[in-house]
């Protein structure tokens, strides 16, 4: 087995044994929303010695019909992410679908992940590695674990400064995801950090009609479930009124909530 090959994210280092929360509502809808929940999560992630990257969308490019809200745009939700980075003195992330989209985020936000839709996209994952930003790709939901090993190899090609693998469910027949756990140890065996998408796993595609439903109820579950097998970063998507959210409402973690599940997380980690 190849050992893993951390790297560096503002101050923080992924995969040297320290456990890395990314965590934020789905779309960067407001600041004043983007900075409740960074400035929350960021004192409990101070509390439980946990580093922390604030994660928003200015897109969701990938929605499931045409009246979906899809965000404020490139400009806006953009300039949404830097202000609450700013003001809340934490490195970002956010998700990319265009290659032409890779070097104006990688301005702002010091990861770029990449949707598990587009994980095989070659000119999406060239460009986010040609910015010098480290790249969080999410495992396609049409993937075997092994299959990562081509991703991984894609981007070392194209000299990615840090490539993690993220889980985030594999497709179940209609409308229903799976985790498979000993999934994220093959994961690490590409030699990269891995993460665990937990509210994602939670979905139910198209579930909801025009829209994603989602099982709320079994987030904590499959928190516990990845962190017991091991993890380098957990992915929550957090809001403080996720049925009112833009997006994933039926799966985005309720902000009030949100130190049940951490507590939860130390607990095994120690």
């Amino acid at each position: 087995m190849e050992s893993v090959r951390s790297f560096a994210l503002g101050p923080y280092t992924v995969g040297g044994g320290r456990l890395t929360l990314i965590a934020g509502p789905c779309v960067a809808e407001s600041i004043d929303l983007c900075q409740e929940v960074a400035g929350t999560m960021k004192a409990l992630c101070a509390e439980f010695d946990f580093d922390f990257v604030f994660k928003a969308s200015f897109d969701k490019a990938n929605r499931t019909s045409a009246g979906s809200a899809r965000g404020l745009g490139v400009d806006d939700g953009l300039r949404v992410i830097s202000e609450t980075k700013r003001v809340i003195g934490v490195p970002a992330t956010t998700d990319i679908h265009l290659p032409e989209q890779a070097d104006v985020a990688a301005s702002i936000v010091d990861l770029l992940q990449i949707p598990a839709f587009l994980c095989r996209q070659s000119d999406l994952l060239e460009a986010a590695a040609q910015t010098g930003r480290p790249v969080n790709i999410k495992k396609g939901q049409f993937l075997a674990p092994e299959d990562t090993q081509n991703i991984v190899e894609k981007m070392r090609a194209y000299g990615a400064a840090g490539v993690m693998l993220c889980e985030r469910g594999t497709t179940f027949g209609y409308h229903a995801l799976i985790v498979d756990m000993p999934g994220l140890e093959i994961m690490r065996q590409q030699g990269v950090p891995v993460c665990f998408d937990a509210t994602h796993s939670a979905q139910r595609p198209g579930g909801a009609g025009a829209s994603s439903g989602g099982v709320r109820e079994s987030i904590p579950a499959l928190v516990r479930a990845a962190v017991a097998v091991g993890i380098d970063a957990l992915f929550m998507e957090v809001h403080p009124d996720p049925d009112r959210a833009w997006s994933d409402a039926a799966t985005q973690w309720p902000l009030a909530q949100a130190r049940e599940v951490l507590e939860s997380v130390a607990r095994l980690r120690s």
